[in-house]
């Protein structure tokens, strides 16, 4: 007979262990089936990596300013080496922290690939889920609910197929061990401007394609052409409105070449390396969902605002049902989905209030809809900008670059719209998130008092200026 379970959660990501951790603490018997390491793409192959190397970057950077700030020390070089240890060093940390959270939760995580069986014998609500084992063996699983949580792998252009050296996903790019001297990164979203700011900071010639008319293609307009401005100024080569043709790809010697069109014309790029960075899919194959009546779109399983399959008793979350694919969301998801299966009445999350955070340089934030969403959606809209050069902080960091842009709509005076780029606004955002969650209006922002000097001044004068009463600017 197969052991019974509350909830069996497929995958181990951020969204699978922060759903399982919940359902412990609201008594459920729970355990989580995961193939490689819990923490999953988050953790191991994208934000937590990436992002050590992007502070490599930025220390970098910073070292080749210090003269600015009367502290000389000699010319700072790099040791790229060093950086990997690094990233490896942090990645290690947070996983034997995942791994202590599901024990003191007492979670167990079963090493395995799980496949859903559909209603059986042993589990009619949620059907039996098989275990398959790296040693081959197999054992089968009776939940009476199932989340599955099995995330998402980087997506390949088609006709331009990885091959781990010269056709690299992100993935691939973690496992550099040394910079290239060039880099064609393909797509411009939040990945592929990462990329491309840390590469650059690293002293390698970027080439940025992207296929919309912008870069940060679901950032507001004004922000992407100030990070587009900030690139161009770091001697980044920009191409939007550019399709790849993948039938052009050569490999010869130690560079790559592809074409772009962009219109009517036709360039060549030459680099040592191509990295595709055009989204990621929903692995969602093989892993059973054609023995129920789960519903699949373009590899993306849908679900209800309780994360609810088409089987009452199949939920999914994270990058498996697509939507905003990011850690935080998959894990607020999770909860959600959680609550619902412990009779609780979970509060559905409103998608536009989830913050969004690009850790280029600058970075880049944003919170709620873009202006040309609000005009879209038939909202009379006034907006307020107020740049980070009128602000004291970010002189004193000598990082004066980019500016806070508040939309509100001009009848209710409801924010609709918060983004930045700059400094640090990664870490400011929370305060416009919160901001929209209790519907606050531009003008209690504004009212707010924000210490000075700080960096979040920005975000009280660009509230004050949605109705032409900034003070500073």
């Amino acid at each position: 007979m197969a052991e019974q379970y509350d909830l069996l959660i497929l995958g181990g990501g951020t969204g699978g262990y922060v759903a399982a951790i919940r359902a412990a603490q609201l008594g459920l018997k729970v355990a989580v089936v995961e193939k490689e390491k819990v923490g999953g793409t988050c953790l191991h192959k994208g934000c937590m990596p990436s992002k050590a190397m992007l502070k490599s970057a930025e220390m970098l950077h910073a070292a080749r300013k210090l003269d600015e700030f009367g502290v000389s020390v000699g010319d700072a070089t790099l040791n790229f080496a060093k950086v990997m240890e690094r990233k490896d060093k942090i990645v290690a940390q947070l996983h034997k922290g995942v791994q202590h959270l599901l024990k003191k939760n007492n979670v167990p995580v079963i090493e395995g690939f799980g496949r859903v069986m559909g209603p059986s014998i042993f589990s009619p609500r949620a059907g039996a889920v098989r275990i398959e084992r790296p040693d081959g063996e197999s054992e089968i699983l009776a939940p009476n609910n199932v989340i599955i949580a099995t995330g998402s792998r980087p997506k390949a252009l088609p006709g331009l197929a990885f091959d781990g050296d010269k056709i690299i996903n992100s993935d691939h790019a973690l496992e550099l061990t040394d910079v290239p001297r060039s880099m064609i990164i393909i797509g411009a979203g939040a990945i592929g401007v990462e990329w491309a700011s840390m590469m650059n900071d690293f002293g390698c010639e970027v080439t940025l394609v992207e296929y919309m008319p912008h870069i940060l293609p679901l950032e507001d307009e004004e922000i992407a052409k100030e990070l587009a401005r900030n690139f161009k100024k770091r001697k980044m080569n920009i191409l939007t409105n550019a399709k790849v043709l993948p039938e052009t790809v050569q490999i010869e010697g130690n560079e790559v070449t592809v074409q772009v069109q962009q219109g009517d014309k036709t360039e060549t790029l030459r680099a040592e390396k191509i990295l595709v960075a055009v989204g990621r899919e929903a692995a969602t194959d093989n892993i059973g969902l054609e023995a129920t009546e789960v519903q699949v779109e373009r590899g993306f399983i849908k679900v209800n605002s309780f994360m609810q399959t088409a089987e009452s008793n199949i939920f999914a979350i994270g990058d498996a049902i697509g939507g905003l694919q990011l850690a935080h969301v998959a894990a607020h998801e999770g909860i959600v989905a959680v609550e619902k299966i412990a009779g609780l009445d979970p509060h559905p999350i409103n998608y536009d209030h989830v913050p969004r955070c690009t850790y280029s340089r600058p970075e880049v934030a944003s919170v709620g809809i873009t202006e040309k969403q609000a005009r879209e959606r038939g909202h009379e809209v006034k907006v307020g900008n107020f740049p980070f050069r009128a602000i004291g902080k970010a002189l004193v960091n000598g990082e004066v670059d980019g500016f806070v842009k508040i939309i509100s709509d001009a009848k209710t005076n409801d924010l609709l719209g918060v983004h930045m780029i700059g400094p640090h606004v990664t870490d400011m955002i929370s305060e416009a998130g919160l901001a929209m969650l209790l519907d606050a209006t531009a003008w209690e922002v504004g009212v707010s008092i924000h210490p000075h000097p700080t960096l979040s001044e920005a975000i009280g004068e660009a509230a004050l200026a949605v109705d032409g009463k900034a003070i500073h600017y």
